[in-house]
């Protein structure tokens, strides 16, 4: 008698928001691995890709356009900025609060990061094909914007 011994119950095998946490955990964990190659989290690329598509901007900015919280948000300037990655001063229109730059350096940084974070979306979507991975971009991308809008 097959027991199904190690697999989840089928009622579970087809729930979408499970199968979806299943998935996001291994594109996490493969995301992780290639950026710890380069000693960096994820929060560091957000970071770094947000500054180089929008400019400077504050930290609360940065905040709101990454949904990094803002004890987190500290920490991951900290570390670009002793790296070199970014500039951060205070703003010359509001001395409380601090503007942050990327530097010619946060952009090569950015570069082989995207190239680490490339390896390893391909790595994630590899059982899929190239219609298939556009399908699911954009249904992901279509749940996404759903949720959000129910805020």
């Amino acid at each position: 008698m097959d027991t199904g011994e190690g697999q989840p119950a089928q009622r579970l095998r087809v729930l979408a928001s499970r199968l979806t946490n299943q998935a996001a955990l291994a594109a996490n964990r493969l995301v992780d691995q290639a950026l710890g190659q380069a000693g960096v989290r994820r929060y560091h690329y957000a970071l770094l890709a947000t500054l180089q598509e929008y400019g400077s901007a504050s930290q609360a900015d940065l905040g709101r356009r990454t949904g990094i919280d803002r004890s987190d948000m500290v920490a991951t300037v900290n570390d670009l900025a002793d790296w070199g990655f970014v500039h951060r001063a205070p703003d010359p229109d509001d001395r409380r609060r601090n503007v942050v730059t990327i530097t010619a350096a946060g952009r090569t940084q950015l570069g082989q990061l995207d190239e680490l974070i490339s390896g390893a979306q391909d790595a994630y979507l590899a059982p899929l094909s190239t219609a298939d991975r556009k399908t699911l971009i954009d249904l992901l991308t279509r749940l996404g914007a759903y949720h959000t809008d129910k805020k």
